[in-house]
């Protein structure tokens, strides 16, 4: 317990927290997470400074030209995000067995509702149509749709990539939009040549994507989401629609350093931890929490490519 923040905070069920991974969810791959303070800047820098080299000649007395760069300054603040979960007394007792924690139980179940929130903030950022500009967009219908065999995918996403100013590295697939591109036949024969043409079967690995359009990696995102209001029938979606997005990632760039498509600000760490509570049924019991503080940010929308409907549903 500190005195800043009286909810106890325990390393036992922190560590827990951490080690949570969920191999569905890409937000993380997406939009790295990079360390920054409470209240944080962000530089915003133009495109045309970065593409517009001054004369750099330089005569045998005289000084090099001079630049300086008019990047505006963006303020944002990490956002809080906290799960609690109330065991009862007699939860805890009735599973006192040697290697059951309820506790430890309960910080994962908290910390992957947490972790899917993120995944569909994420998505909803980087799969949304409005972040980026007119010319970086791309909305299929009918044949043109990649889960239409006479479409050819690869040609399409090759002429995506170099559209952005800087070619982006990375492409993120929802997961239908992914099983139907990689059974597409003319991406097969794209890049194995089996010679079947139209009539070529089977499926292509994202490794073997990523080689033929020259990218470093693909990601998929596989999530489930219920979206059903609380008391209705479950309904589940994906959390990543039927699009792709193509983005120039930097996983060391930062708020103050380095040029990505976005990136996550976090304050601190993960955090968990309990504390009695006796307004919890008969006998009381304990109050878990566990959180984080996050900002999510796209920093230079220029450098994607959003594919809209690249599959029929």
């Amino acid at each position: 317990m500190t005195a800043n923040y009286p909810f106890p905070v325990n390393n036992e069920y922190t560590a827990i927290a951490i080690a949570c991974m969920n191999k569905a969810m890409i937000a993380d791959m997406v939009l790295p997470i990079t360390p920054v303070s409470k209240k944080f800047t962000w530089i915003k820098h133009t495109k045309e400074e970065a593409f517009s080299p001054p004369d750099d000649r330089v005569g045998r007395k005289s000084a090099p030209n001079q630049v300086s760069f008019t990047g505006s300054e963006e303020t944002d603040s990490t956002e809080d995000y906290a799960l609690d979960d109330p065991i009862p007394q007699d939860d805890i007792e009735a599973n006192n067995v040697p290697g059951y924690d309820v506790i430890g139980k309960s910080t994962e179940f908290l910390m992957n509702l947490l972790m899917l929130k993120r995944e569909k903030r994420v998505a909803d950022l980087v799969f949304d149509a409005n972040t980026y500009a007119a010319s970086n967009k791309d909305q299929l219908s009918g044949s043109s749709q990649f889960s239409d065999a006479t479409s050819k995918p690869v040609d399409k996403l090759l002429e995506y990539l170099d559209t952005p100013l800087m070619r982006p590295n990375l492409a993120i697939f929802g997961n239908t939009a992914w099983r139907k591109t990689r059974q597409n036949p003319n991406v097969i024969e794209s890049i194995k040549g089996t010679g079947a043409g139209a009539e070529a079967a089977g499926t292509v690995s994202r490794q073997q994507m990523a080689e033929v359009l020259e990218i470093d990696d693909v990601v998929v995102g596989q999530g489930w989401i219920n979206i059903a209001g609380k008391g209705q029938p479950p309904n589940f979606v994906r959390v990543w629609g039927n699009h792709i997005a193509l983005i120039y990632r930097d996983v060391l760039a930062g708020p103050q350093r380095g040029t990505t498509f976005g990136f996550t600000g976090q304050w601190g760490g993960r955090i968990a931890g309990s504390q009695p509570d006796g307004d919890i049924g008969m006998r009381g019991g304990v109050k878990n929490r566990v959180g984080w503080s996050h900002k999510e940010i796209i920093s230079a929308a220029d450098l994607g490519f959003f594919v809209e409907d690249a599959v029929a549903a």
